[in-house]
């Protein structure tokens, strides 16, 4: 029992989900008393925190009123996001309906002349918000992984030699506080200029998109695998070379493991980053995340384009959230100290 107990809430501390400890300390017959006031702590107060701020919502957003009418508060937000749903399952139901009267009409065509050409079109509906958030997850991933590929070599090799650090910090300063709304045109003149294929397999938007997301997310992941790896204990490096282990050996078995929180605490920031970035990027790139949908919103004005551009800003938020805890748990597990209080 005290196995299963102590698996459970290993799992949810390396998952970032410490607010159900104390109720698996409570189901493995510890005291409820002192484990009920940290249930409280952990979960009561940012209940009550957020209760209120949905009642400053609700009661704020009636004084509010804009163009596009009163401000919307969590009721008309809720009924959006069921609408949302309705319309991404009635688009679901559409494409089902679509493939399925394309290959009873294939089929027909085999029958009657087995040799016939058939030929496969797919379903040109137009993005639901569903589809959209995966597109915006799937823009975000691939520039988080640019990123990160060229971030943490480079802070690798500048942490090991201060001589490089020094000719790169001047650079690292200047390009870091770029806005992406900077990035943007540049981005997209040189995509237009160099991306040119009859048949892509990816859009210009996206790649628009994604190189602006590495472009503003690399810079925390550097840095701070650089320091990082400089305040290495040098008399670990120095075990090192009397073990005679060639650069790579060294940093593969001392400098990477060494400095793995530094490094996961930027990967963590640029992912945030990568993540905001992302949504101003598709507002002007008009690759259909959900930075896309927001603009069309926007510009639609409908009666309910704010209740869902409220939608799309929740959505931003959880998903950032749901992100940076899946990132702390895969710092946790990478980390060698697992009694370290990383939150």
């Amino acid at each position: 029992m005290n196995s299963m107990k102590d698996k459970l809430i290993y799992f949810l501390e390396m998952t970032g989900l410490n607010w159900f400890v104390p109720l698996a300390k409570i189901a493995g017959g510890e005291p409820a008393g002192f484990q009920f006031q940290q249930l409280v702590k952990m979960i009561g107060l940012p209940l009550l925190a957020m209760l209120a701020f949905l009642m400053f919502w609700h009661v704020g957003a009636a004084k509010v009123d804009t163009s596009l009418g009163q401000l919307p508060g969590p009721v008309q937000v809720w009924e959006q996001v069921k609408v949302l749903n309705q319309e991404h399952q009635a688009e679901r139901q559409r494409a089902s309906d679509f493939y399925q009267r394309q290959a009873e009409r294939n089929a027909e065509k085999l029958a009657k002349n087995p040799e016939a050409e058939i030929r496969v079109r797919d379903f040109t509906g137009r993005p639901t918000f569903v589809d959209q958030i995966w597109t915006s997850l799937f823009t975000v991933f691939v520039g988080f992984l640019l990123a990160s590929l060229i971030a943490i070599p480079i802070g690798i090799v500048s942490g090991l030699s201060q001589n490089l650090y020094n000719a790169i910090n001047p650079l690292i300063q200047i390009f870091k506080p770029v806005s992406p709304l900077a990035w943007l045109p540049i981005v997209t003149m040189v995509v237009s200029a160099v991306y040119i294929s009859a048949d892509p397999m990816f859009s210009k938007s996206f790649i628009t998109s994604a190189i602006t997301v590495m472009l503003c997310s690399l810079w925390p992941t550097l840095i701070n695998t650089a320091v990082g790896v400089s305040s290495i204990d040098r008399d670990l490096l120095n075990v090192g070379k009397v073990l005679r282990l060639g650069y790579f050996t060294t940093v593969w078995k001392i400098v990477i493991p060494s400095s793995i929180p530094m490094i996961f605490t930027g990967l963590r920031i640029s992912l945030g980053i990568g993540w905001m970035v992302l949504i101003a990027a598709e507002m002007l790139a008009q690759n259909p995340g959900l930075g896309k949908f927001v603009w069309d919103e926007f510009q639609n004005g409908s009666s309910n384009s704010l209740s869902r551009i409220m939608v799309a800003v929740l959505a931003i938020g959880l998903i950032g959230f749901v992100l940076d805890r899946i990132m702390l748990t895969l710092q946790k597990f990478f980390s060698y100290d697992k009694t370290a209080n990383i939150r």
